[in-house]
């Protein structure tokens, strides 16, 4: 297998790298300081009496942002090994040029995901971000998950951060509920834990057999031999097949961006919302007029739940009580639709009272945050479960009150997506070279054709796309690497076995080893907080 090495560029094109480099650097750093003075902005109004508050915040957008950056250069090479190891472009272009599509990739991403990550999250420690339990929660699974990816890229294994982190929220789950016992907490959401897991256990098998087919498909089609050939020393490819390939390492960078970067954004909001409620806990984005459509919205829903509430139901005392009961257990009581309607009809009072999301007083801003999470959570379980059975005009208004609380307390402001981008941008610079290694040079026995890179990265670069739409999390690692292993196996290029052997290993124990991590980790925060 031919190594990884290039001829020394002119002082042309070494002049036009390093303009590059530059220009993405500045571009990093602007991207900081903006980050800085929007942060700095939205606590200006935010008045706490001690400096630990601040120091905790500090630390874990700290983690949270160590994650993304770990997760850049343990993921993202995957996007830049093809295009090195068929010389479309050389090493240092490459991840500047993928770190860059990051970038942009994060800051075009809707949040699906990053929200999707939390429902599996017991809701009460959601509800408690801010508490002792709540940071240890949040310590707990992004040191476990910056650990795992640590150790598995310091031995070139390209496994999965979107895995990592599953399993460290699951493990913190886990012991939240063994701390607590089985009718304390909600422990873990494994009916959304089921379809997350899904998409992971059957990405990278659609990964191999699309790739392959692909590869397949192009060879009846097209048929140019030069699509099919391995690179010739180190010169770089025809024009054309160069263009291609550096097209679908731009769709994957660019799609690893917008489907991974919102795990840590989905963190980060935790960790604001926790530790200062008064700039976070509500998005105040949403204007004078869009709150009088959520007043007339949830009105309209408070009056049609009262039609599902159950003649003869005992008055409920503490609506969010109750509706946090179904949402922990998923069981419908007959005092579940009014309690419903009581806090629907709170919620509108509230919001009502203050005129607008951004005039919401800070002293109870906390609460009705939390009020709208639980409503929205309650719907949510509702809608899936077809329980109550609302008639179709009815469950439209529901839907659409839903809709507007999500959009309330569901956001993320543009500051998180510009740091979560850098941390990854930067991520992608630094260490890239471990996993393309394993990627470009140690799957198949013969090298990497032009034809094989592109089928790869295609199939890779559509399956997070469409991953990213549905709001559900893929591994880039696994879909990529299973692509490459699914192209060699189609053209017969061989396996190496040993490496697919290590592959498959870290992918089965990335999930038992990082729930008994992050499990580990939680039990020690909270004995030590």
């Amino acid at each position: 297998m031919p190594e990884l090495s290039y001829p020394q560029p002119g002082a042309a094109t070494a002049k036009n790298r390093n303009l590059g480099v530059a220009v993405f650097l500045i571009a990093l750093v602007a991207g900081a300081v903006y980050c800085a003075f929007q942060l700095i902005g939205d606590l200006e109004s935010v008045r706490m009496g001690s400096f630990v508050p601040y120091l905790l915040l500090g630390i874990a957008l700290l983690i949270a942002l160590g994650f993304e950056f770990v997760n850049g250069f343990h993921d993202t090479a995957n996007a830049v090994a093809t295009v090195i190891y068929t010389h479309s472009l050389t090493p240092s272009v490459a991840v500047v040029w993928s770190g860059a599509w990051n970038f942009l990739g994060v800051l075009t991403s809707t949040g699906a995901v990053a929200f999707g990550i939390l429902q599996l999250l017991p809701v009460e420690l959601i509800l408690q971000v801010g508490s002792s339990a709540g940071f240890a929660m949040v310590f707990a699974l992004l040191i476990a998950a910056i650990i795992w990816n640590l150790g598995t890229w310091w031995f070139g294994l390209p496994s999965s951060s979107s895995h990592t982190l599953i399993g460290s929220i699951i493990g913190v789950g886990l012991m939240n509920q063994m701390l607590h016992g089985p009718n304390g907490t909600s422990g873990v959401d494994w009916a959304q834990a089921l379809g997350v897991g899904k998409s992971l256990l059957f990405s990278p098998i659609v990964g191999f057999l699309l790739a392959a087919l692909l590869l397949l498909i192009l060879k009846a089609v097209v048929r140019v031999p030069e699509l099919y050939s391995e690179p010739k020393g180190k010169e770089p490819p025809p024009f054309w097949i160069r263009a291609l390939l550096i097209l679908t390492c731009t769709g994957v960078s660019f799609a690893h961006g917008s489907n991974d970067g919102q795990k840590g954004m989905g963190l980060i909001m935790l960790i604001l919302i926790g530790t200062v409620p008064t700039a976070y806990a509500l998005n105040k984005a949403v204007n004078a007029a869009e709150t009088q459509t959520f007043l007339a919205v949830s009105q309209q829903a408070s009056t049609t739940l009262a039609k599902y509430a159950t003649e003869g139901a005992p008055p409920v005392a503490a609506p969010r009580t109750e509706v946090e009961n179904y949402v922990r257990t998923r069981q419908l009581t007959p005092a579940t639709v009014p309690a419903l309607q009581k806090l629907s009809e709170q919620i509108g009072q509230q919001v009502g009272a203050s005129g607008s999301m951004a005039n919401v007083p800070q002293s109870i801003v906390d609460n009705v945050r939390n009020n709208m999470y639980v409503a929205s959570e309650a719907i949510r379980l509702m809608e899936k479960a077809k329980q109550p059975a609302f008639a179709p005009d009815d469950a439209k208004a529901i839907d659409n009150f839903k809709k507007q609380m999500d959009h309330a307390t569901k956001f993320i402001p543009t500051w998180v997506k510009v740091a979560v981008a850098i941390a990854l941008g930067l991520g992608t610079m630094v260490g890239w070279k471990r996993i393309v290694v394993t990627v470009g040079e140690k799957i198949g026995k013969q090298h990497l054709t032009y034809g094989q890179g592109a089928s790869a990265e295609l199939v890779a670069m559509v399956t997070i796309g469409a991953a990213d739409v549905y709001g559900m999390p893929v591994s880039t690692t696994h879909v990529l690497s299973s692509g490459v292993a699914g192209t060699m196996a189609a053209n017969g290029s061989g396996l190496q076995w040993g490496t697919v052997r290590s592959l498959v290993l870290a992918w089965v124990l990335t999930l038992p080893a990082s729930i008994a991590l992050s499990a580990c980790l939680y039990w020690v925060f909270r004995h030590t907080f």
